[in-house]
């Protein structure tokens, strides 16, 4: 009667009563639905295989995060140095405003000073407002990754060797970093 009953289920599911899959592990057959599927070996190379690919994950992940870094770190310094090229030739002028600073100490006109010297100081302080910072140079040791030497002249006391006696030409420091070298005089 289990027979005929199984054979009856089986009709009824739809399937073969001729085949002998059983779905219970309980119940003996030839075939059952828990067997391994892959091998020792199938399953070591998919082990590795998972390995490889995590192993890519972490370095493309740890390029991208690299990239992601430096392009930020890039862009922060271009936005700190936009105007380097406006700032450097505006030092230029900055020079010619020290030089007419010096003639204007020999007038007596108070006012007309007075004006000009307000205008130089505006020009400074706007300059410093965007990082702009002279380089003290005169007495320092020479170092020629800062200064760059015009003439070496005898230096007046043994103390001044190897050291800034004059200066040319300023130098100019923008958020740390030179724009433009100071042309010096050394002692020797």
């Amino acid at each position: 009667m289990a027979d005929n009953e199984k054979n009856t289920v089986n009709r009824e599911n739809g399937t073969n009563a001729g085949m002998d899959i059983n779905t219970d592990e309980s119940i003996s057959g030839t075939s059952h639905l828990n067997e391994p599927v892959a091998s020792e070996d199938e399953v070591g190379k998919l082990q590795a295989e998972i390995a490889e690919l995590k192993d890519k994950y972490l370095r493309q992940a740890a390029e991208f995060e690299n990239f992601r870094r430096r392009t930020a770190k890039e862009r922060i310094e271009m936005i700190n140095t936009a105007g380097k090229e406006v700032i450097t030739s505006l030092l230029d002028v900055l020079d010619d405003c020290d030089r007419a600073e010096k003639q204007l100490q020999n007038s007596n006109d108070t006012q007309v000073k007075e004006g000009i010297q307000l205008v130089f100081n505006k020009l400074r302080s706007t300059l410093q407002s965007k990082g702009v910072k002279p380089m003290q140079t005169i007495g320092t040791d020479f170092n020629p990754d800062q200064h760059e030497a015009i003439t070496e002249i005898p230096a007046p006391t043994p103390a001044m060797k190897g050291k800034v006696v004059d200066e040319v030409q300023k130098g100019y420091y923008m958020n740390d970093k030179i724009i433009r070298f100071a042309k010096v005089v050394v002692g020797k």
